[in-house]
């Protein structure tokens, strides 16, 4: 056996050069390692770079035992078992990526506690961030600056700055540390040029950053790039010149990046190109540039988040009215990736029904980190509660994949809000392992991004955990939905009703506010019947409102204001309530968070008091607007 020695690597230098200003995440434990760790490859241990990284972390960990790495063939993809005795510890694995994963799996246990023994495996072999960056930087729905992938710090020939190089390898460190092995480098609204011989020189050069790191990279193609890069008059899935113009872009694509993951494509939704310009089936599109990808092992995602061509029908019912009939057709190597819930991204909604309804195709679930109906990166809302309750419903093991919209961009501490940074730490996390609890996570996230104290965290954890509840009363309780300002969805109209919007972009579309009553009624008395698309014992759960749970009553049910709740209480009043106890909530906040100043550096304790007390000010905002304009009805 053999002693790994290694040359330290940039993202060392850059990190531990920082002052507390959010950008070494949680990985902070390395900065002052103490004595070196010895870490020992043992027989059939490659040296690859990968394997490089995992002991150059593991050397500078501190750790203080003997670290001995070992091959063990047996064990699934990605998966890693550490075992610690008295003298030292093993860390084996089937490949160099799960030896880098259980090297951070010590790190973060180091961090947080005791190191010990553990054996993990993915649940998900996919574990997918979906970007939704354009290539003039911006970031749609990003709230933390402009795009960390900066196309103009690569040049023609794939050569990328050395400031761009340290950005991206942190970018990846991070990804690896919780599990994260895929990414989308580009917004789902998908500008054509990201395929042109120009750009893939620089995705290129980016895939060559994170592959180290097991990252691999996937592109959103834009479904008539063949007209618009090819010249060609038609992007029909069923014309020869198409498929043959999509076989060689792909062919061009791995000849430039051999591990390239394959395409993330959103058509016929919100004014995007799809098969259903040219009468096709999604079946037919997607298959299209699944036998393109199929030689070359990459993967076709298509969202399933398609709304807007049944006019009449209720927005969340068109998803499925979408894929009828299409189950079962798609090519073994196409997955639908649908969003958590059915209409889109809302503070609560009831699970997608379309999680019941695709059964022979591969699933995904799309959740999105970045908050762009929770406040954005201006409120402290911790989003694993809500996937929580999500996997509640949906069992993961009815999933192939997990994607997740990031929030990542180039403020200083990758998130716009320090707290933020715990979304992206939760996804990875239960992308890895959907089981863990909100509590675990935000422990694990609290230990290691600001101090291990228990005076500390026990007082944040509770402060985290509560705050997605406390967002939902003060925003929409009771399954009130999409009454955001309607441009750029930050803030409350309850009286929105745009001419220049589509319907079902309108938020009184929604709550249906009158004299009689508020909500939406999609039960089968009377109502739309999107309770019938739901498996028992939902479909029948939902459609009484007796039964129906009461975080989504307004949701599934019109109602009047006088409607007596559990509590005992009118429907009216109990809003009253809620939409107060939420401002409540989010009122102790400032005092909470001045309790544990001693344990936070300054600039930290600054920037997120400046968050949380601008918090407490809209929280306000929202509970007298929309009290204020429901009230006109109810009283």
């Amino acid at each position: 056996m053999k002693k790994i020695l290694l040359s330290a690597f940039l993202f060392v230098t850059v990190i531990s050069g920082f002052a507390e200003d959010g950008s070494r995440l949680w990985l902070r434990g390395n900065d002052n390692p103490g004595k070196v760790t010895n870490v020992i490859s043992g027989r059939g241990v490659k040296n690859t770079k990968t394997v490089k990284i995992a002991c150059e972390e593991l050397q500078n960990s501190g750790i203080g035992k003997d670290i001995r790495l070992v091959e063990d063939k047996d064990m699934t993809a990605d998966s890693y078992r550490i075992t610690v005795d008295d003298n030292a510890i093993t860390l084996q694995a089937s490949s160099d990526i799960g030896m880098m994963y259980g090297a951070y799996a010590l790190l973060r246990q180091k961090a947080i506690g005791e190191v010990h023994s553990e054996l993990s495996a993915p649940t998900f072999s996919l574990r997918m961030l979906n970007h939704w960056d354009n290539l003039d930087l911006s970031v749609e729905r990003g709230y933390a600056g402009n795009s960390i992938f900066k196309w103009e710090e690569i040049d023609k020939k794939g050569k990328m700055s050395d400031e761009l190089t340290a950005r991206l390898t942190q970018y990846a460190r991070a990804n690896a540390s919780i599990g994260i092995n895929a990414t989308v480098l580009n917004n789902v609204n998908a500008s054509p040029k990201i395929l042109s011989d120009e750009y893939l020189q620089k995705v290129s050069a980016i895939a060559d950053v994170l592959r180290p790191y097991g990252i691999t990279v996937y592109l959103s193609a834009n479904f008539a790039s063949p007209k618009v890069l090819g010249g060609l008059d038609t992007a029909d899935p069923l014309d020869a010149q198409v498929q043959q113009w999509w076989k060689d872009k792909a062919k061009e694509i791995y000849k430039q990046i051999s591990d390239f993951g394959g395409f993330l494509v959103k058509a016929n939704s919100e004014g995007q190109p799809g098969p259903g310009d040219y009468g096709r089936s999604h079946a037919e599109g997607a298959n299209m540039l699944a036998e393109a990808l199929a030689p070359h092992g990459g993967k076709v995602i298509w969202r399933c988040f398609v709304y807007g061509n049944h006019k009449g029908e209720d927005r969340v019912m068109q998803a499925i009215s979408e894929f009828n009939n299409t189950d079962g057709k798609f090519l073994p190597n196409v997955i639908l990736q649908a969003k958590n819930g059915p209409l889109d991204f809302q503070p609560r909604e009831p699970y997608a029904p379309i999680f019941d309804f695709i059964k022979q195709t591969p699933m995904a679930a799309e959740l999105q980190i970045t908050q762009e109906y929770l406040g954005q990166s201006r409120h402290l809302v911790f989003l694993a509660p809500m996937w929580q309750e999500f996997f509640s419903f949906v069992s993961p093991k009815s999933l192939t994949m997990v994607a997740g919209v990031a929030n990542i961009g180039d403020d200083a501490n990758w998130c716009g809000h320090h707290f933020s940074q715990a979304n992206w730490y939760a996804f990875g996390r239960m992308a890895w392992n959907p089981y863990l609890t909100s509590n675990e996570i935000a422990e694990e996230w609290l230990r290691q991004t600001f101090c291990n104290d228990s005076a500390f965290v026990e007082p944040m954890k509770r402060l985290m955990t509560d705050s997605h509840e406390a967002c939902v009363n003060y925003m929409m309780p009771l399954g009130l939905h999409h009454i955001f300002k309607a441009d750029h969805h930050y803030g409350a109209e309850p009286d929105g009703n745009q001419a220049h919007f589509p319907m079902e972009w309108r938020p009184v579309y929604y709550h249906k506010a009158d004299k009689q009553g508020i909500g939406y009624n999609r039960s089968t008395h009377g109502g739309t019947g999107a309770t019938q698309q739901y498996r028992e014992p939902y479909r029948s759960l939902y459609d009484n409102v007796n039964t129906c749970p009461e975080e989504y009553l307004l949701w599934f049910h019109h109602l009047p204001w006088t409607y007596k709740m559990k509590s005992g209480r009118t429907l009216w009043d109990e809003m009253c309530h809620l939409y107060n106890k939420g401002v409540d909530e989010v009122t102790t906040y400032p005092g909470r968070w001045e309790n544990v100043r001693q344990y936070v550096d300054d600039q930290r304790w600054a920037e997120v008091n400046d968050r949380i007390t601008h918090q407490v000010e809209n929280a306000k905002e929202w509970r007298n607007i929309c009290l204020g304009y429901f009230g006109g009805f109810a009283e």
